[in-house]
């Protein structure tokens, strides 16, 4: 019988279960474009409305993985863990860009495929095209040479890894789509299965700049991630982490990987969140790879590769290995884009800085133009948020301000004036720290 796609959509959309083989010929019809993309922004809609059974939810991850290539690291004889990381995003989710090179200083290897932006939320590709020659769609063998020699590459997503999650993820981020467990599960995990990963470590995002904006809801994905890697023989936990706030002090493109550099090269004066953020997830990789037992031990040593320089040095080789210059570690504002507008914003009364509403802070930058509304649509990444008033931070007119904003041109500034004045929260009284760390699930 000749596959239907718009069958296995009805289907899916009155809340019946799916075969593993309707989900298959679905997935491979995605591939070859025998299914159209507005057949896809029906099938995404209907799986969020109507959710997915454990087995729906692991025949699509599969599916998924199996739509493209799938790499093998064996015959490079690498003389350590294969281990990864993947964020559920936030606003100002820099993590992946001290991640990689500080999990590598820690002797793991890590063949890091990143996403771009996606709903309100910045992509870690779109940070490090930001950076002029580096090159985020290498071939395979400089892809594997580099993991090889330096511990760590972070690339795109590659024609031929996963193609159908490329296509779905491109659709979901405009139809309204993106917070479906199901789907997010799945396009996660393909491309983490088929890069040949041994185990994983996710940071699952919870609070109003997140996809999860309920601990419930983010409990939810986490073992579902879990569960579904797990049982495909890849060692993963989660860890839930903080997003009510802007993570570090910056948003947007350049402005991020300028605060990322900044980091690695002076992590005592670092902004404290980030730092605690990315010793926490590159400690559970050291514990999930088998590389250290203690994870106590292990966030002592993921703090070393900081203080000690040698995540600096390993994100420096990666960026000149991948086409960028050579000074970049040392000499960021030599190479990065200026915004011809660059000023700060300044709350109107004194006092302290209680709440951030995140996702509006995300969906600024969008409209600063650092973000997209269509697939493949050029981004500005010069511009963002810098400088931004995190948690209890004391502000004033005339001393420290809300932001800085980076803009394009003076309207820009304007509406994204406008934007943080409204986000940024300001209260008499300073308010009681708030845990960054939520949760764990293993």
């Amino acid at each position: 019988m000749a596959f239907i796609p718009q069958e296995t959509i009805i289907k899916k959309r009155d809340g019946k279960e799916l075969s593993d083989a309707e989900i298959q010929a679905f997935i491979e019809g995605v591939t070859n474009e025998t299914v159209a993309r507005e057949q896809v922004a029906a099938f995404a809609m209907a799986t969020l409305f109507q959710k997915m059974t454990v087995e729906e939810r692991r025949a699509l991850t599969l599916a998924m993985r199996d739509s493209g290539e799938r790499l093998d690291w064996d015959d490079l004889d690498l003389p350590g863990p294969i281990a990864d990381k993947h964020s559920t995003g936030g606003v100002g989710d820099k993590v992946s860009l001290l991640l990689g090179p500080m999990a590598a200083a820690c002797g793991l290897y890590v063949p890091m495929i990143a996403g771009r932006g996606l709903g309100h939320t910045g992509g870690t590709v779109d940070k490090f095209e930001a950076i002029p020659g580096y090159s985020v769609a290498p071939s395979n063998e400089i892809f594997r040479s580099l993991v090889k020699e330096n511990g760590v590459a972070i690339i795109g997503q590659t024609a031929n890894l996963a193609p159908a999650d490329r296509i779905i993820y491109g659709v979901r981020d405009i139809t309204g789509t993106v917070e479906s467990i199901d789907l997010i599960t799945a396009s996660i995990l393909s491309k983490k299965l088929a890069a040949g990963l041994q185990s994983l470590v996710m940071d699952v995002k919870v609070g109003n700049g997140a996809f999860m904006a309920t601990i419930e809801d983010a409990r939810a994905l986490a073992r579902s991630i879990v569960d579904v890697a797990n049982a495909a023989g890849c060692k993963t936990s989660a860890l839930l982490t903080n997003m009510n706030w802007v993570l570090g002090q910056t948003a947007g493109n350049a402005v991020e990987v300028r605060e990322s550099v900044m980091a690695m090269a002076n992590p005592a004066e670092a902004d404290e969140r980030l730092i605690t953020v990315c010793v926490a997830l590159v400690g559970e990789m050291l514990v999930n790879s088998g590389l250290i037992d203690s994870p106590v031990t292990a966030r002592e040593r993921a703090r070393q590769s900081l203080d000690d320089g040698t995540a600096l040095e390993k994100f420096g080789k990666m960026v000149a290995g991948l086409g960028g210059p050579n000074d970049f570690a040392e000499n960021p504002d030599k190479h990065l884009a200026q915004a011809a507008v660059v000023r700060p914003v300044h709350a109107p009364t004194g006092g302290f800085v209680a709440a951030h509403a995140t996702r509006d802070l995300g969906v600024a930058i969008i409209g600063l133009g650092g973000g997209r509304t269509q697939p493949g649509a050029p981004i500005d990444h010069a511009v963002g948020l810098s400088d931004i008033a995190g948690p209890g931070a004391e502000v004033a007119p005339g001393g420290r301000p809300l932001a800085v904003v980076h803009a394009a041109s003076e309207a820009d500034f304007e509406a994204a004036e406008k934007a943080v004045l409204a986000a940024i929260e300001v209260s008499e009284e300073r308010p009681s720290p708030r845990p960054l760390e939520l949760d764990v699930v293993r």
